[in-house]
């Protein structure tokens, strides 16, 4: 069969980078970031993420091929943060977001196992 190893959709080659950034010259404060061994996952989640962000004018990704796991994100500022700092932001934001959203499903699972062991004791199980 001549499909690749799963693997290589996710884990990057010896010496490949993670995100490359391309600054666009023939627009202002824009420039595309080229994310590997990602899908539509993220993508969106980025662009919509930065969308919300003040200073952001421009937001948006594409995935050339579904087979090639990569997202072509393009950012627009108005000038008072560069793209990349933007990007970071956003990163920054979703990780802190998520983090959190993690540490309460772990707290609400263990509430929830406690209780049911709870009323396994109170049925005589």
């Amino acid at each position: 069969m001549n499909a690749p190893d799963r693997f290589e959709n996710f884990l990057l080659a010896e010496g490949e980078k993670k995100i490359t950034e391309t600054v666009i010259t023939s627009m202002s404060n824009t420039s595309d970031f080229l994310l590997k061994k990602e899908d539509h996952t993220l993508g969106n989640l980025l662009a919509e993420h930065l969308k919300q962000a003040p200073h952001v004018m421009f937001a948006a990704y594409k995935v050339g091929h579904p087979n090639v796991p990569e997202v072509l994100l393009r950012i627009q500022t108005d000038g008072t943060t560069t793209p990349r700092e933007a990007l970071l932001n956003a990163c920054k934001q979703l990780v802190a977001k998520y983090g959190h959203l993690g540490r309460e499903f772990q707290k609400e699972l263990a509430l929830r196992q406690y209780a049911d062991q709870g009323e396994q004791g109170a049925n005589g199980h």
